[in-house]
């Protein structure tokens, strides 16, 4: 789950990484049996002092690698890359257990998780965080222009405003044929998680009768600035993404569809099998863990942080994203599902998105 950040906070972080030497991380070499950690998180999804605040505490050096999805990182660990830590998400997590390919955190080391909020813990993918330690969290909703958009639409239709042709040529379709089944299949009843053909095949008929009528434009990253700056009047949007977006354009709101349910997603850091340096990768995260990493996380990327201090500070008074609806993400809607891994589906409905893209 991606957030858009500026080019000169990428280009700090690029200097800051190659900021500590191999000479000055003996102390971290002497008591983890290495001095250099190997991080690989999506594009800029990290506080623009987190890792420089590690490498002087620890002192040790990270290297801090970025991923464009789950998919990608987990080829990368399949043909042998050695990482330290993991930021996949929540079915990649459990696919990843399944695999034996994630070791147990050490929780003697990692004792900061009781600053973690309770709604991140447990959850069925980790039922009880054996291998994985919650990061970022939300779910996903639609973005609109209240001044174009009627919110009686958005809240009645639901899903189906996408399909609304009253807004053609004005809908941004979030590009993953994950998310975008996610929506059909929700917009039509059905679990986010189905393995009916017949129901995942009617999803692919909604999804290009969406493509033919509604000529949206397919987007990731570059839909938030779109949303920003009124080149589309809606789009379907990760909450974090669209916190920001309604903290930069007021006439912007957003809403998760509540009768129809949709997709509560989880974010967490993992170590993997094959990790160099487990240790110090269990204190990179308890790091993280702590009040002043996970904040700057929070205000940096500005998806729901994993802390409970945090999250609370930020929509309080005064705080980054006060009145902000869609920075905490919602809860115990029974139509809300978190995604479970079944890779025939998945290769399914990938054969599927390339057949409605090109419909």
């Amino acid at each position: 789950m991606k957030k858009f950040i500026s080019l000169l906070l990428t280009l700090a972080m690029a200097l800051t990484l190659g900021a500590c030497s191999s000479d000055d991380a003996d102390a971290g070499n002497n008591e983890y049996g290495c001095d250099v950690l190997n991080v690989y998180n999506w594009g800029v999804y990290i506080g623009e002092d987190v890792i420089n605040n590690f490498q002087d505490e620890f002192n040790v050096k990270v290297n801090y690698s970025l991923f464009e999805s789950n998919e990608a990182m987990y080829t990368k660990i399949l043909g042998g890359s050695h990482y330290d830590v993991l930021v996949p998400s929540d079915y990649m997590i459990e696919r990843m257990i399944e695999e034996d390919l994630l070791q147990p955190i050490d929780k003697n080391i990692v004792t900061n998780l009781d600053n973690l909020y309770d709604g991140v813990l447990n959850k069925p993918y980790d039922p009880d965080n054996t291998y994985s330690v919650p990061y970022f969290w939300g779910n996903v909703g639609i973005v609109y222009d209240k001044t174009i958009v009627s919110e009686d639409d958005v809240v009645s239709q639901e899903w189906e405003v996408l399909r609304n042709e009253k807004y053609k040529g004005q809908i941004y379709m979030y590009d993953s044929e994950r998310d975008s089944f996610m929506v059909a299949l929700k917009a039509l009843g059905y679990s986010m998680n189905t393995e009916n053909e017949d129901e995942i095949n009617e999803a692919y008929e909604w999804l290009v009768e969406l493509d033919q009528k509604m000529e949206p434009a397919y987007a990731t990253d570059e839909a938030i600035d779109g949303l920003i700056f009124g080149e589309k009047a809606m789009g379907v949007m990760y909450s974090g993404d669209a916190a920001y977006i309604l903290s930069e354009n007021e006439n912007m709101a957003f809403y998760a569809p509540e009768k129809s349910g949709t997709n509560y997603w989880n974010d967490a850091m993992v170590i993997p099998s094959n990790a160099d340096c487990p240790g110090l990768a269990n204190e990179f995260i308890n790091f993280v863990l702590e009040y002043d990493q996970s904040y700057d996380n929070a205000a940096t990327v500005g998806y729901a942080s994993s802390n409970a201090e945090v999250l609370a500070d930020m929509t309080a008074a005064g705080g980054d994203f006060e009145g902000n609806d869609a920075y905490i993400p919602r809860e115990q809607n029974d139509k809300d599902e978190v995604f479970r891994n079944n890779e025939p589906v998945r290769e399914m409905i990938s054969e599927l998105w390339i057949k409605v893209k090109n419909s």
